[in-house]
């Protein structure tokens, strides 16, 4: 019998585990949001370049968060067997390895938002479980090999010093280990409930003043393929920089205006539902949707009108700009002008087409600003808004490249047919939808094979801060074909067709498809 290098690994990863499975369910029975490996990857996303978070965004959508943790559980594991391999030359090198990781981990769990001493008690938790476990899975391993180069014929099998003997030790103890990590792993989870409390508390609220949502008359072209009028909540896109949404009971929200006001507000959840509602359709489009993409949705959006609450704190001459914050420490800057006028109603929303708000999508609080992209107006789980200058700010992803004010440009796109579709050939429908926020679609154009432009059909719309359909209806032959699609807004301004990328502040271009007509079959 031999001790193989792979059992020094096997002993650095099960170590690395169990330090893992320590650390979470600590920090889960202290309802710390932020576990240390969760608060690792939120930082990882902070300091990652504007340009590569938007294209993981684009390749990976909405597996992205998950892919993240993915690799870093995988370069961890790395980590944890090299530990492993040092330790059967010497106690201080996977000492220092461990000692590294705890570094990391309290690094990233210290500069996310509200952090205190308390929350750093999870990683030396985990940092001390790494400590004893190597040591109690390198003992046996140690005394495999003495015995080893010691063992005679009659030495009894059941010797602490028979090799036996000591190979059982480690996988009894390795085994134990993981069983542990595991148990620990399962009941933090449930000891974790924050979630699902939440989420029953949001579903036994009832908020005066918000009514159910009435699509409209004549807002649908009744072209079967066209994305709905209305977004359903769990078909809304979502587009986020948290690992693990925060999870905040009303009772415990709050929401801090303070800067360059003339008095410091502070407005609690039950405050804030008893004030008049506002409610509007809603269009959110997010800045890293590229020409014909989906991240875009309308909804029926409840909420209070932040212009009564700035009102309220009063702001003083000189301010610009209002950088909000998140529960988990996103920042965006937006212009105070939008938040203060009176024709656009940017909101603090509870409730999303009829219902308290998602978690996923904010809950209890989050901003709604017509005719600005997400990014430097959404802010889900909000919790302070500082009137400032924005001379004097960098929010999360202008400082990643996107630029400062953010409004939403024209577009339209293709629903129907779909790219690479096979259609009969003749008469065909095409429709799509096109929207221009806080300005209004007046109409849309699409052209066939790159011939002439032709006037597509385009349904009503309760206000300028949504979406519209249209539809058109264009004779294809037999064979491959492609189809563009431009809109115009109220203003008279065409939607152009130059192509530009989604940084720094939106894509451009006209959406085309390609799809086959098949000449359709006469036979009886």
């Amino acid at each position: 019998m031999r001790t193989f290098r792979g059992a020094w690994s096997l002993a650095g990863l099960v170590t690395g585990f169990a330090g893992l499975a320590a650390s979470y369910f600590v920090a889960m029975v202290m309802t710390i949001r932020d576990a240390p490996l969760v608060a690792v990857a939120e930082q990882v996303i902070r300091a990652t370049p504007g340009v590569i978070a938007e294209r993981a965004i684009r390749i990976l959508g909405h597996h992205d968060k998950a892919f993240l943790q993915f690799v870093i559980f995988v370069l961890c594991g790395v980590l944890f067997a090299w530990a492993g391999r040092l330790a059967r030359r010497t106690w201080w090198a996977p000492t220092v390895v461990f000692g590294v990781l705890a570094v990391v981990g309290g690094a990233a769990v210290w500069f996310q938002r509200g952090a205190t001493t308390l929350d750093l008690l999870p990683v030396a938790v985990g940092f001390a479980t790494w400590l004893v476990c190597l040591s109690l899975l390198t003992e046996p391993l140690r005394r495999h090999e003495l015995a080893l180069a010691a063992a005679t014929d009659d030495l009894d099998p059941s010797h602490e010093d028979h090799p036996d003997h000591t190979r059982r030790t480690f996988l009894l103890r390795s085994g134990a280990m993981v069983v542990a990590g595991v148990v620990l792993g399962v009941v933090g989870r449930a000891v974790g409930r924050g979630r699902r409390h939440v989420e029953e508390t949001r579903r036994l609220l009832r908020l005066p003043g918000v009514t159910p949502p009435a699509v409209p008359e004549g807002v649908r072209v009744g072209v079967e393929g066209v994305s709905p009028w209305m977004t359903p909540n769990d078909d809304f896109y979502r587009i986020d920089t948290a690992i693990v949404v925060p999870t905040i009971e009303p009772a415990d929200w709050q929401l801090r205006i303070h800067g360059m006001v003339d008095r410091e507000v502070v407005v609690t959840y039950q405050q804030l539902v008893a004030r008049q509602m506002t409610e509007a359709w809603v269009t959110l489009n997010c800045v890293s949707n590229e020409v014909g993409g989906n991240l875009i949705g309308n909804a029926w959006w409840s909420g209070v009108r932040i212009a009564d609450l700035l009102e309220l704190a009063g702001v003083q001459p000189g301010a610009d700009a209002v950088l909000q914050t998140s529960e988990d420490g996103w920042t965006c800057g937006t212009p105070l002008g939008v938040l203060t006028d009176s024709q656009r109603d940017a909101m603090l929303a509870v409730a999303m087409n009829g219902k308290p708000l998602p978690i996923d999508h904010g809950f209890p609080v989050r901003t709604i600003v017509p005719g600005l992209f997400g990014y430097v107006s959404a802010c889900k789980w909000v919790v302070e808004m500082k009137v400032t200058r924005f001379a004097d700010i960098e929010a999360y992803w202008t400082g990643k490249g996107w630029s400062e004010k953010g409004p939403v440009k024209m577009s339209s796109r293709i629903d129907v047919p779909r790219g690479g579709a096979e259609v009969p050939s003749g008469l065909l429908a095409v429709a799509g939808v096109a929207w221009a926020q806080h300005v209004g679609i007046e109409g849309v154009e699409i052209a066939l094979d790159g011939g002439p432009w032709r006037p597509a059909r385009i349904a009503a719309v309760p206000s300028d801060d949504t979406w519209v359909q249209w539809a058109a209806t264009v004779d294809v032959g037999p064979g491959d074909h492609t189809v563009k699609v431009r809109a115009t807004d109220r203003s008279g301004l065409v939607q152009t067709g130059v192509v530009r990328d989604v940084v720094p502040d939106g894509a451009t271009g006209w959406h085309t498809v390609g799809f086959t007509a098949k000449e359709q079959d006469t036979d009886g």
